[in-house]
């Protein structure tokens, strides 16, 4: 259970980290105000797509990079959470090889 926290606080962290640099990013390179700095981050991330229009060739750019981060960040996100539940099943189907006398 220990593990399960860990890794569940690990993977949280991250997309939190994740969810900032798109904010930061949305905010000050793409000129979006806040709260659309944070709707379209978040949008993105969870791989619903892009809300607000963006106008410059700059924020066009690093909306298109984060698109492909956050695809990446999510899937490793999910990898993170789910290592102990899988590594805990591992486990469980492991079977013993016996050896066999000759």
């Amino acid at each position: 259970m220990n593990r399960l926290v860990k890794m569940a606080s690990i993977a949280f962290l991250a997309t939190l980290v994740c969810l900032l640099i798109g904010i930061f990013g949305y905010h000050y390179i793409a000129h979006l105000i806040w709260i659309d700095a944070l709707h379209n981050a978040s949008m993105i991330l969870s791989g619903m797509g892009p809300v607000a229009p963006i106008d410059n060739v700059s924020g066009k750019l690093f909306s298109s990079f984060y698109a492909l981060f956050s695809g990446v960040a999510f899937i490793t996100n999910i990898s993170i959470f789910l290592a102990p539940v899988v590594h805990r099943f591992l486990h469980k189907i492991h079977i013993e090889k016996q050896e066999t006398e000759l």
